[in-house]
């Protein structure tokens, strides 16, 4: 008995995928997918790790979409594409939420609970959620090697990581400073330079202007403005610019020092001028101090005075700058150049010491108002306000970060700057802009990688260090390495994480003992490692890695700029000197309907497992990818998701279930010999030339990283399918008996299924799946799975584009008739005389008699009337380009838009015979 097509009448989404799955599984079609390409030119993908003791969001639904995408579009195209799974399982995320979990706060509570047993604890919460991501993995159809992940605190891993330590070391980049550098308090740890800008957000601030009291002169004063009270217990100098004009005013009976160009600002008119100086007139006259806590340490005489600096600006403040060393870069940069100290009464956990009594134990932000109180009851303060502006937070914990005076280890990236500016040019970024501006100015202002964290669970700084001479040190590169250095067994297994790497000791060349820094890596070195550490490359697997490296793809977030993509680019010219990744995608934030951010705060969260289960992987997957660009950011709705299933879902399973129905009544099975296209009615090669420019198209988005327009191109194509070529044809369909009329159309609609399977299969991987099977149950033609398949291929003598105009034609005339018909509430079923068509041409005029029985009878009249286009009957409008012509019109784009807007039918005209047309402006220019 011939095998029939399965009928449906009505699709559940999410059961049918579960069973697309269950079918996947048993029959191994993901290892199917990369040994059958065995031959194939390899494909190099790398995964972002995540980190698993957090829940995955639906945020991880659009990234790891994009992900298996390119992956699976590249398996159709005959490359061979591993993928490895990984896990980033060190750093602060981990120590937060055991932290939590222990109710532990601090670094004290942390040593006396002990950090042995500690870190297993953090061992024991870095995969906690792994089960959900593995689920979700699985659900959403992400295809990648969840049995043979890298996992950051393997041995192995940790190896290869310190290799590459090891090398920088011996390049020369590696080196050890003392700077004043972005501290995060609440982690007790420094923040490298790319983890400070993700925690970037809007803050209120004091906002005060200080009297600084001039020595040997009476009721006068330097104006200086903060917005970090807290600093100037700190305060050790006043720093103006040289080259700047300063003057003393008077205000309300006292006397003030300030730049020339700051006047007006801070005072208004209620001042009266008294005197000018040059800034360099200014420098080395002394004030008095406003706290005196770092006189009961330092001679006055080595500080409190002015000094120079260029960063001195008039754009706020006063042009007098109140410095602290302690707490600013700059502050101590220019103190050092004038030999001034600094005073540090602030430990490591943001407190005051017993250095400042009145404020000691007390947390530097909080102390805020208690020392602006203070300066107040001094008489030292001008003005009180409260100040907008963006200031760093520690992007984990939330709690503010401070400039602080920090011995750190540092990679030396700024010496590799034009180097990794140079080879970020040959990346292609998708968006073009991230690459060119968010990350290419990133690069253009790099500055030294501070790569020291004063932590407990994460890679050891493999750096040993004499007890005697701290200058003298080793870099250890290998574990082999490091036994023989210590005399420990080859065969011992040894764990390379705390307390048991820092019990491991060696006798030193000056007779003393050499000693493990405390500190641990900076965890985005562990990440941006992942290229070689997941081959424990250079310890074996060499091939491999050489054959995976650079990869041809990545893809995260837009906020991975200056956190992964970036390390992945410094470690991948410094190790070498390449690029790490060919081609990347960053994609934007997925925001609520309203456009805010999700938050379990705002409870505005979507859980990813509900709309899955709700509505299907494939709805969300596509509706991701076909509402805007993945780097853009997207409104999450679930009335979206809705037209995604209505739409296109239901539209191409009602165009197979036609399909099927007619095909089982005839008995079709795609098994006869086939009718040339050439011998086939028009309207089979019309949707046939549809389908391999649709194809044609949809494989250049894919090649050109630009999934939306694939997306939409599909949608385009499944709308004419359906409510085109079948509505037109259901009669062939319907007849009695086999012909060969009937046999063209039914072999056209499967080879357009067939081939829309294919087309949708990276998107869409389980109704691309479903599909396939449905067809190929049937006709046996094709391989056990749509992912072992290989995409279609573009037959060019097939596409007839004179063909694809003219039924483009006859669609747009048939669907403005109809619009106005409902405008006007008369039936269609109501004939009319004729219509009124403006042509341009004579070609036009032809083109249209040539599907003028098509028009006719879709819109039920009898005649179609031919006028000129400037017969009077047409109105016509212009709306401008905005995205085109702003970038070329700037300022003068207002102007021209209402110029545009403007434009009369026979102006219109003209533009469209001449092909420009001139603009006068209200300001008499002419574009």
């Amino acid at each position: 008995m011939a095998k029939k097509f399965k009928e449906i009448k009505q699709l559940q989404y999410p059961n049918t995928e579960l069973e697309v799955l269950n079918w996947w599984k048993d029959n191994q079609i993901f290892k199917k997918s990369v040994s059958t390409r065995e031959d194939g030119i390899p494909f190099t993908f790398f995964e972002g790790p995540p980190t698993a003791n957090g829940k995955p969001g639906i945020h991880h639904v659009m990234a790891r979409t994009v992900k298996d995408m390119f992956c699976r579009y590249k398996t159709l195209k005959g490359f061979k594409v591993e993928r490895k799974a990984g896990w980033d399982t060190h750093g602060l995320p981990v120590e937060i939420e055991v932290e939590k979990a222990l109710g532990l706060e601090g670094r004290a509570q942390v040593e006396e609970y002990g950090v042995a047993e500690y870190n297993a604890k953090c061992r024991e919460s870095v995969l906690q959620y792994k089960d959900l991501w593995d689920e979700l993995t699985n659900r959403m159809g992400y295809w990648v090697d969840q049995e043979n992940p890298y996992v950051t605190f393997e041995n192995d891993y940790i190896e290869s990581v310190w290799w590459a330590l090891k090398t920088l070391h011996e390049k020369g980049l590696l080196y050890k400073g003392y700077k004043i550098q972005w501290y995060s308090p609440g982690s007790a740890t420094v923040l490298s330079s790319h983890e400070v800008s993700l925690g970037y957000k809007e803050a209120q601030d004091p906002s005060i202007y200080i009297k600084f009291p001039v020595k040997g002169e009476e009721n006068t004063f330097f104006l200086a403005w903060t917005t970090t009270p807290w600093t100037t217990i700190s305060n050790m100098a006043l720093t103006i610019n040289p080259k700047l004009d300063y003057v003393k005013i008077g205000h309300n009976n006292e006397n003030y020092i300030v730049a020339k160009g700051c006047v007006d600002r801070v005072f208004g008119e209620e001042h009266v001028h008294i005197k000018d100086y040059s800034g360099e007139d200014l420098l080395g006259m002394t004030y008095e101090p406003i706290f005196d806590y770092a006189q009961r340490e330092i001679d006055p005489s080595e500080a409190w005075k002015v000094i120079a600096a260029d960063y001195v600006t008039t754009e706020d403040g006063t042009g007098v700058v109140h410095t602290a060393p302690a707490y600013g870069a700059d502050d101590y940069d220019s103190c050092q150049k004038a030999g001034i100290p600094m005073f540090n009464p602030i430990d490591r956990d943001g407190c005051f010491t017993e250095q400042v009594p009145e404020f000691k134990g007390e947390w530097f932000k909080e102390a805020d108002k208690g020392i602006a109180r203070a300066i107040k009851e001094k008489g030292l303060m001008f003005r009180h306000e409260t100040y907008v502006h963006n200031y760093p937070f520690d992007w984990r914990k939330g709690t503010p970060l401070m400039s602080y005076p920090v011995e750190s280890w540092f990679i030396r990236t700024t010496e590799v700057k034009d180097r990794m500016v140079e080879l970020n040019k040959t990346i292609n970024w998708k968006p073009e802009s991230t690459g060119t501006g968010r990350f290419g100015t990133w690069l253009e202002n790099n500055v030294d990688w501070a790569i020291s964290r004063q932590r407990y669970w994460g890679t050891p700084i493999p750096i040993w260090q004499s007890d005697i001479d701290p200058n003298y040190i080793e870099c250890i590169g290998s574990i082999e390495e490091l036994k023989k250095k210590a005399g420990i067994a080859a065969d011992k297994e040894i764990d390379l994480h705390r307390p048991y790497i820092d019990e491991i000791t060696w006798d030193a060349p000056d007779g003393g003992t050499m000693r493990r820094i405390p500190d641990l890596l900076d965890v985005w070195f562990d990440s941006g490692s992942m290229p070689f550490a997941q081959w424990h490359y250079p310890f074996g697997n060499k091939k491999e890695f050489k054959t995976n490296f650079p990869a041809d793809f990545i893809a995260e977030g837009v906020d991975q700029t200056r956190g992964w993509f970036y390390t992945l680019h410094a470690l991948g010219t410094m190790l070498f000197d390449d690029v790490a990744f060919k081609n990347v995608v960053s994609n934007g934030l997925v925001l609520d309907e309203k456009g805010e951010k999700m938050s379990k705060s705002k409870g505005n969260t979507v859980d990813p497992f509900e709309i899955i289960g709700n509505y299907g992987a494939d709805t969300a997957r596509w509706y991701m990818m076909s509402n805007s660009a993945p780097w853009e950011n997207l409104k999450f709705s679930v009335d979206g998701l809705k037209e995604v299933q209505r739409k296109f879902f239901n539209t191409l399973v009602n165009t197979y279930s036609f399909f099927a129905m007619y095909a089982n009544i005839d008995g079709f099975s795609y098994s006869g010999s086939q009718i040339p296209v050439s011998d086939r009615p028009e309207i089979d090669q019309w949707i046939i030339s549809r389908l391999n420019t649709t194809i044609k198209m949809v494989e250049e988005y894919f090649e050109a990283y630009e999934p939306t327009k694939a997306a939409r191109e599909m949608e385009t194509f499944v709308e004419e399918l359906s409510n085109w070529y079948v509505r037109r044809n259901r009669r062939r369909f319907w007849k009695s008996g086999t012909t060969l009329d009937k046999t063209a159309a039914y072999q056209t609609l499967y080879e357009c299924l067939k081939s829309i399977s294919q087309l949708i299969s990276p998107i869409a991987p389980f109704m691309g799946e479903w599909l396939y099977q449905r067809l190929n149950e049937v006709s046996g033609l094709d391989e056990e799975s749509v992912h072992l398949s290989f995409f279609p291929t573009v037959e060019e003598t097939a596409i007839i584009k004179a063909l694809e105009h003219k039924m483009d034609m006859a669609r747009l005339i048939s669907s403005i008739v109809l619009r106005i018909r409902n405008q006007i509430e008369m039936n269609v079923r109501q004939p009319l005389a004729r219509i009124i068509l403006p042509i341009k041409d004579e070609s036009e005029r032809q083109a249209i008699l040539s599907v003028k029985h098509i028009i006719l009878e879709e819109v039920n009249v009898k005649e179609i009337q031919f006028v000129d286009d400037d017969s009077g009957i047409v109105q016509k409008s212009a709306k401008p380009n905005y995205p085109l012509l702003g970038k070329k019109l700037g300022p003068k784009m207002k102007m021209v838009a209402a110029k545009v807007n403007q434009l009369s039918t026979e102006e219109i005209s003209t533009f469209e015979a001449d092909g420009f047309i001139d603009l006068t402006l209200d300001d008499d220019t002419t574009v």
